[in-house]
């Protein structure tokens, strides 16, 4: 699968893993990677191991396309091109999708947090859109912008998470920001040479 940042926490960093930024990390990637015609449950699976989740990750037909229609809607915060935008489209999942906020420490196995699906036991879908949710919106809080992107590559189409300040990002990886650059100046060199 392509961009997919591994995370390598030690095992027992449990905050490093469900942080905010992670969780939104692991959102763009889940989107990416159920845009896919046909994507395989052992992809999403991986995906889902990489941040942290724990085997056996046994996920249906049915859960993927779930998690696909959940996918679509978060792909929305991505491509929106202002905060205004980007908090709509949250506040009408969050409305739409997401139980009301409660904490939960799974019965004791892990540090207390916040969900916002209706149960620890939620199916895959709702716990990826209603964590997804969360993090998104902490993000747009705290940077008082959209969290993230589209890439502007009209081969790729990925969504990214912003970083940071400076100017704004507009490709998902520099793999594609090079390839458009180079496409650019090969354009711009053919249109200089005499024919």
């Amino acid at each position: 699968m392509r961009y997919i940042r591994p995370v390598s926490p030690t095992p027992d960093d449990w905050s490093t893993r469900h942080s905010v930024l992670t969780t939104a990390r692991r959102t763009a990637d889940l989107v990416n990677t159920l845009a896919a015609d046909h994507p395989e449950p052992a992809d999403v699976a991986d995906v889902l191991r990489a941040y942290g989740e724990s085997d056996p990750i046994d996920l249906s037909a049915r859960d993927l396309t779930e998690m696909r229609a959940a996918a679509a809607g978060l792909r929305e915060v991505f491509a929106t091109e202002d905060t205004d935008t980007a908090a709509s489209a949250l506040n009408r999942l969050l409305r739409e999708h997401t139980g009301p906020l409660r904490l939960s420490s799974h019965d004791g196995t892990t540090p207390w947090h916040p969900h916002l699906d209706r149960a620890d036991d939620a199916p895959w879908a709702e716990w990826f859109l209603a964590s997804s949710c969360m993090a998104l919106t902490v993000l747009v809080w705290d940077r008082q912008r959209p969290p993230g992107g589209t890439c502007d590559s009209p081969s790729c189409g990925h969504v990214y998470v912003s970083q940071g300040s400076g100017p704004p990002r507009r490709y998902c990886s520099r793999r594609c920001a090079t390839r458009e650059r180079v496409a650019a100046h090969r354009r711009a060199r053919a249109a200089q040479e005499p024919n």
